[in-house]
């Protein structure tokens, strides 16, 4: 029998979630740091924009494949193994990145890179549910992304000033030093659980762990968590990790400088869409949906508003066009929250894997089709505003696929948890989430 050492949300809490978030900050740091070097690695590889567009692919399909696994290493190992296992990870991954000149060496060192970030987010959401009493995970899921957005903004401008002050090599190995930093407040501050914990954690059967991923995945909350996630995510993370920068300065005709600031203001925007998101969440759990639905229209219509419009866009319907977008990353969330909702404990980690796969097979599927459409639409000359509409278009592709999911597996979750827990769904009617017992 365990013995709770720490209280749920108490000081020890948050000491133990802020290390988790540092980790996670310099995490989304390393993952968006191509966010403004797109040009510069062009230049430097000497490659298309098919081919720039594949270090993002490759970084994030490494990272999306990594999902399921990870899950299961989280349920067997815990959060603090895992999280420096990812700092190393990053540190060698973006140090090799620094130095090598060759394309292939670069791209191997990015596959590396999606292993380390894989290893990460759903590691901190564990902290959240292990540290945090039920009620408040929401509102700590949301605010664990939205202080990990701020190494999002350190990837934009101050990344940006750093090549140009220091250049490339310089400026990626000293990114690389906060994972040593993050590694090692992990291995002093960090504890798996406020609980007495056994020094040997008693660990899943290959049958135990093949049934957890077997019932997770049949779970229909779990894929609704999935395509929400989708479904949300992609927009954004096409823009700001590789294709906002150029389709700004190329496209749009914006200055390098301003548009790296532009790039800034999706993070400061979450910063406030994310604690109304999770205040609404873990308030009326029942109508999470509305609001996803209400995040993927907000997208489409400011897409559809500049994409439409006449040549190059005015300054203020790209701004709108980023801040309306913004909201997909907290939107993005509630995906895993169903994942908690759904799945008991024992399933949390697999679960949230699988959520978590979702918005990255859209992103470096969309990633990879703007780089393509783009060079088939530009034929190898200078890409223009023409060129760029024409590529994004594809969006509309992955949201006319996510929204029907999403609408089908809402029906199938909630039809799910009415027969097989009845009191569950009624507690869910009435707007309270009931742990689910494995």
């Amino acid at each position: 029998m365990t013995e709770l050492l720490f209280p749920l949300g108490g000081r020890r809490a948050w000491a133990v979630w802020a290390t988790a978030v540092f980790t996670y900050l310099v995490t989304v740091l390393h993952r968006g740091s191509m966010s403004v070097a797109g040009l510069q690695a062009a230049e430097r590889f000497d490659i298309s924009a098919s081919a720039l567009a594949s270090f993002t692919v490759v970084q994030l399909t490494v990272y999306a494949a990594m999902q399921v696994p990870v899950g299961v290493l989280l349920d067997r190992y815990g959060s603090k193994r895992l999280l420096i296992a990812a700092s190393g990870l990053l540190f060698v991954a973006q140090s090799a990145f620094s130095m090598v000149d060759s394309y292939p060496a670069a791209l191997a060192a990015r596959a590396v890179l999606g292993v380390g970030d894989a290893l990460v987010f759903i590691s901190v959401l564990r902290v959240v549910m292990s540290w945090f009493p039920a009620l408040r995970q929401p509102v700590m899921s949301q605010a664990t992304g939205m202080l990990g957005g701020i190494g999002a903004i350190v990837s934009t401008a101050p990344m940006a000033a750093a090549f140009h002050a220091f250049g490339w090599t310089p400026t990626f190995l000293g990114a690389s030093v906060l994972s040593l930093v993050a590694g090692v407040a992990v291995l002093l501050l960090m504890k798996n659980t406020p609980y007495d914990e056994p020094l040997h954690r008693a660990k899943q059967s290959v049958t135990e762990v093949r049934k957890n991923l077997r019932r997770s995945w049949k779970e229909p909350g779990t894929r609704l968590g999935m395509w929400t996630h989708f479904t949300t995510s992609f927009s954004g993370s096409t823009f700001g990790l590789l294709w906002g920068y150029p389709f700004l300065v190329q496209g749009q005709g914006v200055a390098p400088g301003t548009a790296a600031a532009m790039l800034i203001l999706p993070v400061l925007a979450g910063l406030c869409y994310a604690p109304l998101v999770g205040r609404w969440a873990a308030k009326f759990p029942f109508y999470r949906s509305w609001i996803v639905l209400a995040v993927i229209a907000g997208s489409v219509l400011m897409w559809t508003v500049v994409l439409l419009w006449p040549g190059q866009a005015p300054m203020p319907v790209l701004l709108l066009l980023i801040v309306v977008q913004a909201a997909g990353g907290p939107g993005s969330m509630l995906g895993l929250d169903y994942a908690r909702t759904f799945n008991p404990s024992n399933r949390f980690g697999a679960a949230n894997g699988m959520v978590n796969t979702g918005g990255f097979i859209a992103t470096l599927i969309c990633i990879g089709m703007v780089g393509i459409l783009l060079d088939v639409s530009s034929g190898g000359a200078p890409q223009t505003i023409g060129d760029f509409k024409y590529a994004l278009a594809f969006q509309y592709v992955l949201w006319a696929i996510g929204l029907r999911q999403i609408l089908k597996y809402r029906r199938r979750a909630r039809g799910h948890l009415a027969r097989y827990n009845p009191e569950a769904y009624q507690a869910l009617l009435a707007n309270k989430v009931v742990p689910l017992k494995g």
